[in-house]
């Protein structure tokens, strides 16, 4: 038995799968469609702003792709996941339910709304927010009045449940969804990194209230930047559309306004990128799970890893594939992710645990034990179409 962790044995794993030459980023666009085409016609016809037949096609493209009753397209996923708790209802001094390990943007749009987040532990098998605990947690140290869940120890109330699909793999949302009827909690899905992926063959996104999707340029697919919110509920969709457009009552000539709205309406040019984009994801999906296939048949030889597999209920898009070391290694997690990059391998560790940060600190949270030990041993290997593409033309 291996004292320390084989670093080359990892790096030739890794080589084997990749191009022979270049710099190995961690995600890159593919562009492959009708992408010039459809941006072309937004220059030539000089509709590029925030209005134009791309951007009512895209939503309408989103909406039949995801399956959600109703798309509404923004300038980005913070934006998009803004919104989504906004129309949760989320206020001043409220809590707003969210796990410990996610991207940053999920916590910083609940201080946008003026809210503080509650930390929660993760699910080690899905990455994302263990049900059985916080399902027990919630029944310790939580009361509900008038339809109205509190926090015990600070009285505050606790407005929604956010959750988000690690890497794209889905939580489990059956679960999640009961918890948040039972303690009167709206859920809300950060799906920016899940297009593409499913629970129980229905794609994420509008399981709960609302939604939110990200086009950044490292997703599965891209608009440049550029989210979207999904919802099934009408009167939450007109809501939504009426807000990110600046709260504009609809005229010929007049700018009325009938309340504070946001300026997060996508852009005619960018809906047209996203148009060209989701006409491929039945092959951008193809190619990625075929990569993730050969990772996982490659890293089950390499001794003091594993590589992270989507949930049995659920269908991933493996939009960041990852590996994790076994605990006697977390130590060398640095040193690996230092040895990889000097090799031009575009490893990343998994991002800091919210609570570590410094304006989170401070912030409420229940026993997050499993989130620490995870975020210290999960690494994020290269995971763009390109690289699949080789197993898709065998």
């Amino acid at each position: 038995m291996n004292d320390s962790l084989n670093v080359e044995e990892i790096l030739q794993t890794l080589r084997a799968h990749l191009p022979d030459q270049g710099n190995y980023s961690l995600h890159e666009p593919k562009f492959s469609g009708r992408e010039w085409e459809y941006v072309k016609t937004c220059i030539d016809t000089g509709w590029v702003s925030s209005v134009g037949h791309f951007v009512d096609r895209f939503e309408k493209d989103l909406s039949e792709y995801t399956g959600a009753k109703y798309a509404i397209v923004t300038t980005n996923g913070t934006s998009a996941l803004h919104m989504s708790l906004m129309l949760a209802g989320v206020q001043t001094g409220d809590e707003v339910l969210v796990p410990a390990l996610t991207f940053i943007a999920t916590c910083n749009v609940i201080h946008y709304c003026n809210a503080i987040p509650h930390f929660v532990e993760i699910d080690k098998t899905n990455l994302g927010v263990d049900a059985k605990k916080l399902e027990a947690y919630l029944k310790e140290n939580t009361f509900i009045i008038n339809k109205v869940c509190y926090n015990k120890k600070t009285e505050r109330p606790i407005r929604a449940l956010c959750v988000m699909h690690t890497f794209g793999h889905p939580v489990d949302l059956d679960a999640l969804n009961e918890i948040a009827k039972h303690y009167c909690l709206a859920l809300v899905e950060d799906a920016a990194e899940a297009l593409g992926s499913y629970y129980k063959d229905k794609h994420v996104g509008a399981h709960g209230l609302v939604g939110a999707l990200s086009f950044n340029g490292n997703k599965i697919m891209t608009t440049g930047g550029g989210g979207a919110l999904l919802t099934n509920d009408e009167e939450i969709a007109k809501r939504a559309k009426h807000l990110t457009t600046t709260a504009k009552k609809s005229h010929p000539w007049l700018y009325e306004h009938d309340q504070v709205g946001y300026n997060y309406r996508l852009p005619n040019i960018n809906a047209a990128l996203g148009c060209a984009q989701l006409e491929q994801m039945d092959y951008f999906l193809k190619t990625k799970r075929m990569l993730a296939e050969q990772y996982e048949a490659a890293f089950s030889k390499v001794e003091g890893v594993s590589f992270v597999l989507e949930p049995q209920y659920a269908k991933s898009n493996y939009w960041l594939n990852a590996i994790l070391l076994d605990e006697k290694y977390q130590s060398e997690r640095d040193g690996l992710l230092e040895f990889l990059n000097q090799e031009k391998i575009g490893a990343r560790p998994v991002w800091e645990l919210m609570h570590t940060l410094p304006m989170y600190q401070q912030s409420p949270r229940m026993n997050l034990s499993v989130a620490e030990s995870l975020a210290a041993r999960l690494i994020n290997i290269p995971s763009s179409v390109v690289l699949g593409e080789q197993y898709a033309k065998c």
